[in-house]
């Protein structure tokens, strides 16, 4: 098989490289995806009384079509203060005007009755520093899970009668060529002019081992360790009702570290993440107003990054998950008041509590599982947002862990986002330039713009 351009992944940037290439021309492309198409994306434990992984050949709440933001929550932020360092390869005028582009797109194809938030004009930033809070700028388009599902199946249905889509293929590696590259598959092999590598947060370890074969620089990158969590709504409506989601930074007295809040979902459920083995905890909300709850939840994370001698950042996240797993059966909730009075909390306090849990979790201890420094900040961030939303610390406030968020290391690329072999580029998530569903979207652009100016 032989194609001008293969794209390796059908995440977000996967689907806008994609995308614009067959907008714009006649090139042959393919994709080639080691997860499901849409319409079969189903995790066999969801809504189920099983908590445990059961390690599917491909998971599909990680990989597929739309990649691991198929079942998110949809947002789409428009902002250079977070999401992802793109900005530094194609300057900020340019990832805003594509991060705009993008949400043109997703309006187009299924999202234009929903609304755009924005911080612009906000009177919340001064409430925050008042508190020695960070309220961060950013514009959000927020779909839901469940406008996202139709926005990617639009563009599915779309992209099909072009490019050449092969689902539950995953590529082995890559070769180089005199003029191009060959990509492996299990049963076959391709060959294409260009190849654009958009493996996502699951392609993390596929693309280290890529790098190491083909003695491309990277460096190590971060992890986000934290919990999620789930109060009454009505606590945060002054902030998302006008907001829907507040990135708020605060750096702790007693550390400095920074302690995050990143994916609120206003009237939303919490629910379980079932990652290559391991169990983590995340957050939904919807569109539809049936599918409304009374909660508001949302993460509270510490970046934490190693170098010298331990520089596995997401295997030291893994292995927290793993702890909790272990005590828990999955994934562990505890009341604030329970943290704080140093007990576990039990089943009976949290049904006689006035916070109604929307994931069914275990009752337990988070301090047996994250490490004291991290849950100090959160602890201390936890009191930091009760100034700006009264009733954050109150006893029956759930918290649910562990939260986290791995990075890919990031590859060593130049300003076209390609790698030291021409033609060969990396984007997305996987590159680990791009942290957001809209910056990886706008690297897909970006790199397919690159190749159609290269004709």
């Amino acid at each position: 098989m032989k194609y001008d351009v293969i794209i390796i992944g059908a995440g977000p940037g996967g689907i806008f490289s994609a995308y614009e290439l067959s907008k714009k021309s006649s090139l042959k492309i393919a994709v080639f995806e080691a997860g499901h198409e849409l319409q079969k994306r189903k995790c066999p434990i969801d809504g189920k009384k099983i908590r445990t992984c059961i390690n599917c050949a491909s998971c599909s709440i990680m990989n597929g079509f739309g990649g691991a933001g198929a079942f998110s929550d949809g947002k789409y932020n428009i902002t250079n203060d977070f999401g992802g360092t793109l900005y530094e390869y194609i300057g900020k005028d340019k990832a805003i005007e594509l991060m705009k582009y993008v949400d043109e797109i997703n309006v187009k194809y299924g999202g234009q009755d929903t609304k755009m938030y924005s911080t612009a004009g906000s009177n919340f930033k001064k409430l925050c520093m008042q508190n020695k809070l960070k309220l961060l700028d950013a514009s959000v388009r927020h779909l839901g899970t469940d406008i996202n599902y139709i926005v990617l199946e639009n563009l599915y249905n779309e992209l099909k009668e072009k490019v050449d889509f092969y689902f539950d293929t995953p590529v082995e590696t890559i070769d180089v060529l005199e003029k191009g590259y060959r990509i492996y598959t299990k049963k076959d092999t391709a060959d294409c002019d260009k190849c654009i590598v958009s493996v996502g947060r699951s392609g993390s370890k596929w693309m280290q081992s890529l790098c190491k074969k083909m003695k491309i620089p990277t460096l190590s990158n971060r992890v986000d360790l934290g919990v999620r969590v789930e109060l009454p709504a009505v606590i945060f409506s002054h902030l998302t009702d006008s907001l829907y989601e507040s990135k708020i930074v605060y750096r702790t007295e007693k550390f400095e570290d920074k302690v995050r809040t990143f994916c609120m979902n206003p009237n939303g459920i919490v629910v379980n993440e079932n990652t290559n083995g391991i169990v983590t905890v995340n957050g939904h909300s919807f569109e539809g107003e049936d599918k409304k709850t009374e909660n508001t939840n949302f993460a509270l994370l510490v970046s934490k990054q190693f170098t010298e001698p331990f520089n596995d950042s997401n295997g030291y996240g893994e292995n927290i998950v793993r702890l909790s797993n272990m005590l828990g059966g999955g994934v562990i909730v505890q009341r604030f008041g329970d943290l704080e009075r140093g007990r576990r909390s039990t089943q009976k306090r949290i049904e006689e509590g006035l916070v109604h849990p929307t994931l069914n979790a275990t009752p337990g201890d988070l301090s047996l599982v994250l490490p004291k420094r991290i849950l100090d900040g959160i602890i201390e961030m936890i009191y930091a947002l009760d100034k700006i939303a009264p009733g954050t610390a109150n006893d029956d406030t759930l918290l649910y862990g562990v939260e986290v968020k791995f990075y890919n290391m990031e590859v060593e690329l130049n300003k076209n986002l390609e790698t030291k072999y021409k033609g060969l580029y990396v984007i997305g998530d996987g590159s680990g330039v791009t942290h957001s569903l809209s910056h990886a979207s706008a690297s897909g652009v970006y790199v397919a713009d690159r190749i159609l100016k290269k004709k």
